[in-house]
């Protein structure tokens, strides 16, 4: 439960106002639900003791019947201000909370990126917020009003009826529905938890099975991997009738509730009557004010089945707002982006020897820095501490006049701009490709950056800059995608590139070209680059070599 009341306070904050009203249009509603039934109760059987006692024509119809209708409107005009508000703030609760956490998600440590699925990013973005909404619409509102409504319903009865027919309504509603809806949040909890965590299962295996299909249908794996998918939906739909079944019984239970404190009112009220200490008409009041106060408990029911899906939800969405580590930014920033780093040591978390150790080197505007070595060196690793992706051990590293530490964000991304060896074109344009790194760029200036990349030809040749790349950026072979990523991260025009391995995929005479028209578009920026082949090592400026020791050798070209 604190999970949950820790979502609705942050519900609550961003949409204060609004909740407010619509919580109040809630207790309306009910109240006016159940003075209409208690009114048409008292109504009616006063009008059939008038005329049974040959006073029908002096009875007042027209004072009740027009506050029967009185109440009739008012209660639908307040049902649909009530559902405008609360829906609309919750909305908007829900996606103010879906940016912070795409935002708590994104400022995540290099590392949890890393290890980060698509799919259960997606989940957490879209499924666990989603099963949110509950939790003010159908938990924490609804049960405020109908406690409230069954206090002012206590009131009027010991005023209008008798103290002990409205002990009786109020604390046989209050208990028994209780204990109904206790007992049914112990009973679905584990189903609920259940569902949700098939339901997200499914997703992500849904997801992987069509990002997948072309190599299962090679290796004969698709109906396989298929029928795998079927079977992880078909154990979600056993654990939602599990919880349908658990709210039918819920619903069934709460309705003999309300039919037993009735027929007790009933009951109750015809002693009374009988001992003249009320009217007949008055003694109907209790019962009909019985049948309305249903509505109070049967809409919990849903929400209390649900209970433990919401929960599960509640939980991970919670801890992902609250974990957001700190960012570790300063508010200055230079104008120059010589990069160099001093006696630079980084260790992983729970690992034996440190990743880089002692290492040190200067790239200067204008100057070209290849690091080699063989694989696990540290080159991508380097690559990462100088982007302020990954914070180091020990040691300094600056760019331009200032520590990286002190760096404002906006400012050093600005100015730093890192290739990683694995990067990703999502469905788009070129145009919109390219655009992610420089949303203001003309269309001049994406084909003059295509053309240092070599690759305007082949755009045009696809239909230019409005040609749509598939899903991972399929529609271009894996060399041309290579180019256009190094397309997107050189149009930022960035004082300090860093780019790790940036012709994978590339033929020789292809990549120094690459190369060349990466120096001719960027000729004041300092570049180093993690580096395996002989063309990327004979560009550079200088070379420095890592080895599994840890340490570095600065050499001349």
């Amino acid at each position: 439960m604190k999970a949950l009341w820790g979502i609705f306070r942050i519900i609550l904050r961003d949409q204060k106002t609004a909740l407010i009203r619509g919580a109040a249009l809630s207790l309306v509603v009910l109240v006016a639900g159940i003075a209409l039934l208690g009114l048409s109760g008292w109504f009616i059987t006063a009008a059939a003791a008038a005329g049974l006692a040959g006073m029908g024509a002096t009875f007042d119809v027209f004072r009740p019947s027009a506050m029967v209708r009185f109440l009739a409107l008012g209660r639908t005009v307040a049902r649909y201000g009530e559902r405008l508000l609360t829906h609309d703030a919750t909305l908007r609760a829900l996606t103010s909370i879906r940016v912070r956490l795409l935002a708590a998600t994104s400022s995540a440590p290099h590392d949890t990126l890393t290890r980060l699925r698509g799919p259960q990013a997606l989940n957490r973005l879209m499924a666990d917020v989603d099963a949110l909404d509950g939790i003010s619409l159908r938990l924490v509102l609804p049960i405020a009003a109908g406690i409230l409504a069954q206090l002012l319903t206590f009131a009027m009865l010991w005023w209008l009826v008798d103290l002990n027919v409205a002990l009786w309504i109020v604390i046989g509603f209050l208990a028994a529905s209780g204990v109904t809806l206790y007992r049914t949040s112990r009973s679905a909890a584990s189903a609920s938890r259940r569902e949700e965590a098939a339901a997200q299962t499914f997703r992500s295996k849904f997801i992987d099975l069509i990002r997948a299909r072309e190599d299962l249908a090679v290796y004969g794996q698709l109906s396989q991997q298929g029928d795998t998918v079927l079977a992880t939906d078909a154990a979600r739909q056993i654990d939602r009738s599990t919880v349908d079944r658990i709210e039918r019984r819920a619903g069934f239970a709460l309705s003999l509730t309300g039919t037993g404190v009735a027929a007790g009112a009933l009951v109750l009220g015809m002693a009374l009557a009988e001992t003249g200490s009320i009217t007949p008409a008055l003694a109907a009041i209790g019962f009909f004010v019985s049948l309305a106060l249903m509505e109070t408990v049967i809409p919990l029911r849903r929400a209390i089945a649900d209970l433990g899906r919401m929960t599960v939800a509640a939980r991970r969405v919670g801890d992902s707002l609250s974990c957001t580590p700190a960012q570790n930014v300063g508010t200055a920033y230079s104008e120059t982006a010589e990069l160099r780093i001093k006696a630079l040591t980084f260790r992983r978390p729970q690992a034996a020897h440190p990743v880089l150790s002692g290492v040190g080197l200067t790239v200067a505007a204008g100057e070209s820095v290849a690091l080699t070595g063989p694989s696990g060196s540290g080159k991508s690793t380097l690559l990462l501490l100088a982007a302020r992706l990954l914070q180091p051990d020990g040691g300094q590293i600056s760019v331009g006049s200032l520590p990286l530490k002190s760096w404002d964000e906006s400012c050093l991304r600005a100015k730093v701009t890192l290739v990683p060896q694995r990067s990703t074109l999502m469905a788009g344009s070129i145009a919109d490709a390219l655009r992610l790194g420089a949303p203001e760029a003309s269309d001049q200036e994406l084909w003059e950056v295509l053309e240092a990349m070599r690759l305007a030809s082949v755009i045009r040749a696809k239909g230019g800059l409005d040609f749509c790349l598939g899903p991972m950026g399929s529609g271009l072979s894996g060399g041309e995608a290579r180019r256009l990523v190094l397309a997107r991260g050189v149009l930022r025009q960035p004082r300090l590139l860093l780019l790790d391995e940036p012709t994978e995929g590339l033929d020789d005479a292809t990549a120094l070209a690459v190369l060349t028209g990466i120096r001719a578009y960027l000729p004041e920026a300092a570049i180093l680059t993690a580096s395996h082949r002989e063309v990327e090592t004979s560009w550079a400026d200088w070379v420095v070599a890592l080895d599994l020791s840890h340490s570095a050798v600065i050499g001349c070209r």
